[in-house]
Parts: C-alpha cells; structure tokens; sequence
C-alpha cells in the first residue's frame, strides 16, 4: 500500500497545508500556530518539491492478473522475480529510470538516451510456469542486440529462470522471465 503513495506529493500536501496555516495564524495574530507552520511547513513543503523532483514513478500492470496466475506466482515465483516486481511497481526516488543498473550492466544501455525503457509488466503462466514478463520500449537498441545479450541474460538472472526475448512491435522489446522446473 505505502509503495503506491507519492512521497513527494504526501509532502506538497502536509507541507502546503502547514505552510498555509502559518500564513493564516501570522494574519490571525497567532504566534504559536505562526510558529509551526513556518518552522514545520516550509521544510517539509520543500522536501516534497525536492522529492517530486527525483521521483520515478511505478510501472504498470499491461494486462490483468488471473487468479490462476496469482496462485502460481505465490508457489513458484524466484525471489529475483519478486525483487523485481515489487522494485519497478513502487515508487523510486533519485533513479533515472527503471532497471538502469542492470541494463548497464548487461551492456543494454551504453548511455542514458539510448537506455531502454521498461513501460510495462505483466504476470502469465507459460507452460504451466509462473512468468514475469517486463515490457520496454526499445528504439535504439535493436533486437538483434537483445539476442546477442541472451547468454549474458540467462547467467545474469540465474539457473532457476529461462529467458526468453520476444519482439511484439518494431521498438519493443519483451523479456519474459520464467520459473524452471526444479531437478528431481
């Protein structure tokens, strides 16, 4: 619930509410309610315009979640997907985008502008696996590109999780992440 909520606009709000009644108690000839707005309301006021200026907000949900792969997900999702489900679906403060790290990383992001961009993700069951399946725009960077990082892509994300690139559109890319089997 709190990873859904803008601290930066929790901050305008207090702060500015704050901020306004010091105005009205310095009109109203009121010293102590002077006083905490002006001591209290400003700074906070300031710190939600700071972090609304550094915020990244979550990425959606393209598609709706069955319950069947709910269920799936609660008994076989890896702890990388749910790391990373919970991570792009919240908001993130002083980022530039999404998953820029790991892209880096993965030699997907050579500088900010060509850096693919995560728009959206989805929950399926794909072979009766749980899958995690991030969605980016990716005009820069080809698909060809992608492909030539899939070796990269299967150790990066582990022995546990198959991946598999698929492109739906000329500039988007999909990157599905599914549970494997375990080894009897």
């Amino acid at each position: 619930m709190l990873r859904q909520i803008s601290l930066g606009t929790l901050g305008l709000v207090v702060g500015g509410i704050l901020s306004v009644m010091g105005v009205a108690a310095y009109v109203g000839d009121n010293a102590t309610l002077n006083l905490v707005g002006f001591f209290y309301g400003i700074p906070v006021l300031l710190g939600g315009f700071a972090l609304k200026a550094a915020e990244l907000k979550p990425v959606p949900y393209s598609a709706l979640t069955s319950p069947e792969t709910k269920l799936l997900r609660e008994q076989q999702a890896t702890s990388t997907q749910n790391q990373i489900r919970k991570d792009v679906t919240r908001y993130r403060y002083g980022q530039k985008a999404h998953l820029d790290s790991s892209l880096k990383y993965l030699g997907l992001s050579p500088s900010d502008e060509e850096r693919p961009v995560l728009i959206g993700i989805r929950e399926e069951t794909i072979d009766n696996a749980y899958a995690l399946i991030l969605e980016f725009d990716s005009p820069l960077i080809s698909f060809d590109t992608w492909k030539d990082k899939q070796d990269k892509l299967d150790r990066f994300f582990g022995e546990s999780l198959r991946i598999i690139l698929s492109q739906p559109a000329e500039d988007q890319v999909n990157v599905s992440l599914i549970v494997q089997p375990q080894a009897s």
